[in-house]
Formats: structure tokens, C-alpha cells, sequence
């Protein structure tokens, strides 16, 4: 067999996919940066468990999803890279039906009222659990049609947009540790802020799904709220470009965008990588831009907004792997 061909295991229990020396551009937006020396691709949550039980202690694991908010540079990611975009995609209305609101999510709209509970594995892209929130009369879920990437990230980071944020609707946690084992963790349990989430367990772990508390709603405000949502995504961003949404946290206050704008610095190019015209939050590659362009591009409009402003931007990507 070919290094580079897939394998599937069909011993020790394991029914996912491996591969090897994977070209990791081909699982970012940014179609950009080198390869993992291993790729696993697990067939559900119960594969991943076993799977994870069979690494060696000092295996380096990294979890990508849609790859929407990740640059690896060039010089690629040794030890296994977690593929959980396909894998780990069931969504579903919890049997207990409607719930009180107690403990529900942080800053979550819905504890003024009875929710309805849904449980979301951590590949389930936002649009997708937006349009499912939508066609069973929920609100509170529509902003997620508007972050490109899967739950699994969007907890992370408590990404949001359009003044909603991932953890405002989120009443418990489910995460994997390093040796395959599954916790139910609380809000509580977490350091959460604007894109920012820190675990106080001091374990290594992943968060593999949630249970969401969503109000009752109107499925067909819902649906014209996402419709618009998307719309104004289309106008306003350069999703004609491979890219990875917004590269900077909006400082207090401010909004990145602004920031750089007011620097002269949209339509900046290094290489292939360019900050685009459309909006300059974000960073297109126009054509074979490597991980290094970048990164450098990034690193030169944090340099010129600092100079320029005195404002520190900071990267709302995650930037991983080996220089080439």
C-alpha cells in the first residue's frame, strides 16, 4: 500500500480511517501549509475513545474540524492530527423535551423561560445547527449561521458574531481527555470571556459535543434571520477567496477591521496573501500563498497597527505546527 493511501483499521475495535504524510492544506480554508505525519478520521464518537486509548502518552494530538480558524505552517505537524468534521455530526432534540431554566448557559436569552434542550456534537457546522434550531421553532441559534467552522471550534473559543456568543446558550459541556475518557463538564467549570475559553481542569482535553438550552421561537423569523445574516456575510466578506474568516480579535472598544483600514494597509500583499479590500479583518490567499506569507502578513499588520495606533491586535486564528 501506498504511504499516502488510506488505511482502514479493522483490528483492536477501530473502524476509522488513517493516513499518512497528509497535506494539511487541503483541511484549511486558507488551502495553505504543510503536512501532518498522521491523520486519523474517526468513525463516531465511540471510535475516537478507542482510538485515543491506543496513542502513546507522548503522541501529539491536534483536534480540526472545518479547518476554518487554523494556519499550519509549512513545515507541517508532527505526531496525529484528529479529523472530526465527519465524524462527530449527530444533532438532536434531547428526550427530555422542554426544560426549566435552571443552570442554563452563560448570559443564556433563554433564562427567563422554559428551553427546549438540543445535544450537538462538535463537527456539526453553525449553519447547520442554525437551520436545525430553525425548523423546530427555536430561536436563539440563528448567529451561528454566520461562523464558518463547527462546534467543537466554536466552543474553543466561544466564537459569535452579531452580539451572540457560542457559551450564552450553552448549559453543559461534554469533553474527551488525552487518554479516552468522557466528562460532563459545566459552564462554571471554565474561564470564559470574549473568545476566550480556559479549562480549570488541568488535564489536556477536547470538547467532543454540547447540550444547547434554546428558547421557543418562530421557525419562520428564524429562517429570514439566517437568510440575512447570510446575505450581509456575502456583502461583506470576500468569500470568494480562500480564507479563514476574521484573523483578529476586535479590541474593546473597536472593531480590528477599523484599525487596520485606518493603517492604509487593505490590499497588503506578501507573496499569495493578501488583507483583503472587502474587509480588511480578513487575510485572502489570491494564489499559492504559503503558511509563511501569511503569518508574516499578519505579524507586519500587528507591527503597523501597533506603531500607527498603540493598539496591540491580537489573532483570533490558531497558528500551529513547524516552520519549514
Amino acid at each position: 500500500m501506498n504511504m499516502n493511501e488510506a488505511r482502514h483499521f479493522t483490528v483492536d475495535g477501530l473502524r476509522g480511517t488513517l493516513r499518512h504524510d497528509v497535506d494539511m492544506s487541503r483541511h484549511v480554508t486558507w488551502r495553505a501549509g504543510g503536512r501532518a505525519d498522521r491523520v486519523y478520521q474517526p468513525a463516531d464518537l465511540a471510535d475516537l475513545l478507542i482510538f485515543l486509548r491506543t496513542l502513546p502518552a507522548d503522541e501529539p494530538v491536534v483536534t480540526v474540524g472545518l479547518g476554518s480558524n487554523l494556519l499550519v505552517r509549512d513545515g507541517g505537524l508532527r505526531g496525529t492530527v484528529l479529523l472530526l468534521h465527519a465524524a462527530l455530526g449527530e444533532l438532536r432534540i434531547e428526550p427530555d423535551g422542554t426544560l426549566s431554566p435552571q443552570g442554563g448557559g452563560r448570559g443564556c436569552k433563554a433564562d427567563e423561560a422554559a428551553t427546549t434542550t438540543l445535544y450537538v456534537q462538535a463537527g456539526v457546522p453553525g449553519a447547520k445547527l442554525a437551520r436545525f434550531a430553525a425548523r423546530n421553532n427555536l430561536g436563539g441559534a440563528e448567529f451561528f449561521a454566520g461562523i464558518p467552522g463547527t462546534l467543537g471550534g466554536m466552543l474553543a473559543m466561544n466564537a459569535g458574531c452579531y452580539g451572540s456568543d457560542t457559551w450564552g446558550v450553552v448549559a453543559r459541556v461534554q469533553a474527551v481527555t488525552r487518554t479516552g475518557v468522557l466528562h460532563e463538564r459545566v459552564p462554571a467549570e471554565y474561564d470564559i470571556a470574549y473568545r476566550h475559553v480556559l479549562a480549570h481542569s488541568a488535564d489536556e482535553e477536547w470538547f467532543v459535543a454540547a447540550w444547547l438550552r434554546l428558547p421557543a421561537g418562530d421557525g419562520e423569523i428564524a429562517r429570514q434571520q439566517i437568510k440575512a445574516l447570510l446575505s450581509k456575510r456575502i456583502a461583506s466578506q470576500p468569500l470568494n477567496l480562500p480564507n479563514a474568516g476574521s484573523v483578529f480579535r476586535n479590541p474593546p472598544g473597536d472593531h480590528a477591521a477599523r484599525l487596520i483600514e485606518q493603517c492604509g494597509l487593505k490590499g497588503r500583499q506578501i507573496g499569495g496573501a493578501r488583507v483583503s479590500e472587502k474587509h480588511a479583518n480578513f487575510i485572502v490567499n489570491v494564489g499559492g500563498a504559503t503558511a509563511a506569507d501569511i503569518e508574516h502578513l499578519i505579524n507586519e499588520v500587528q507591527t503597523v497597527v501597533w506603531q500607527q495606533t498603540g493598539i496591540e491586535l491580537r489573532p483570533e486564528v490558531r497558528i500551529i505546527g513547524e516552520a519549514a
